[in-house]
């Protein structure tokens, strides 16, 4: 009975054994099929968008107008440039849309090599994931992009306009994005590495000071402009976002128990312990009928 209760896996065991068999070859002809799905889901999505580039183009140069002096342009400085911002749009749109699915083909990718106690974490780590992207993307349309814009806009002056260009206004536009959304995933990475044990609700509180001075260092880094209003204006949601991934930090990060129930883990330890209390005490109770004899 011993020796079946022994043998027989837990059944977390028995799931991830079953999974992770591939060979090498195989892990790689499983990556070039799941990226040839993407690329063409990507391909699929950006002719679906080129479709509707001109309600994209409106709405991704609406802040740009709402910065803008009210005589103000945008100019296209070579031929090419206005055919170059309809497809970067269209494949911006194509990405967004043949995201869930490239997001779908990455975990039929990674997911067999996963733990049961670690598949458990996916639906939290995505949902956290969308959520700062959008969050992000949201934040740079509405808030940064538009301010930036307005900022630049107030240097025109009668003998020098203000007229930016397509391509350098949309490069703008797409690196301040980007930059943004990669700046709301700071909850998810602190997500993840709270659920790993690699840091603590502790420890991001007792060193706020130190991510305070790298904040404003990244934040006049990242910033194209120089001014103190879109530097202030970058980094206080990467304040913001850091005490919120305390919080975070501190509801999946693994409970201590309040108190230790027992000091000696392990039953060697207390055997020994145990032992070595037992002789003490026969050595006090011999030791009165010792005195005399010792005395003589």
């Amino acid at each position: 009975m011993a020796e079946a209760q022994y043998q027989r896996p837990p059944e977390e065991d028995s799931e991830d054994h079953g999974a992770g068999t591939m060979g090498f070859l195989e892990h790689l002809d499983e990556l070039r099929a799941r990226l040839i799905y993407s690329c063409i889901a990507a391909a699929a999505g950006m002719v679906i968008a080129f479709l509707f580039v001109g309600r994209i183009a409106d709405f991704v140069l609406a802040p740009v107008y709402r910065g803008m002096p009210p005589d103000a342009s945008l100019i296209m400085t070579r031929p090419g440039e206005g055919l170059s911002f309809y497809l970067d749009l269209a494949l911006m749109g194509g990405v967004l849309l043949a995201a869930p699915f490239v997001t779908f083909q990455l975990w039929r990718f990674i997911a067999p090599g996963l733990h049961a106690r670690e598949k458990r974490l996916v639906l939290p780590f995505l949902a956290c994931a969308t959520l700062g992207t959008l969050g992000g993307a949201a934040f740079s349309h509405y808030v940064l992009f538009p301010s930036m814009m307005a900022f630049f806009g107030t240097f025109d002056a009668p003998r020098i306009k203000f007229m930016p260009s397509v391509e350098h206004t949309f490069e703008l536009y797409r690196n301040t994005l980007i930059g943004m959304v990669a700046v709301f995933q700071i909850p998810t990475l602190v997500f993840f590495l709270a659920r790993i044990r690699l840091v603590t609700a502790r420890f991001l509180w007792r060193h706020i000071k130190y991510a305070v001075l790298v904040i404003f260092i990244a934040a006049a880094v990242l910033t194209p402009s120089p001014d103190p209003w879109n530097q202030a204006l970058f980094a206080a949601p990467m304040l913001g976002l850091y005490v919120v991934s305390i919080g975070i930090a501190w509801l999946v990060g693994p409970r201590r128990p309040a108190a230790p129930a027992d000091r000696f883990g392990s039953p060697e330890l207390k055997l020994v312990f145990v032992a070595a209390v037992m002789d003490q005490a026969r050595r006090r109770e011999r030791s009165p009928a010792e005195f005399p004899r010792l005395a003589r």
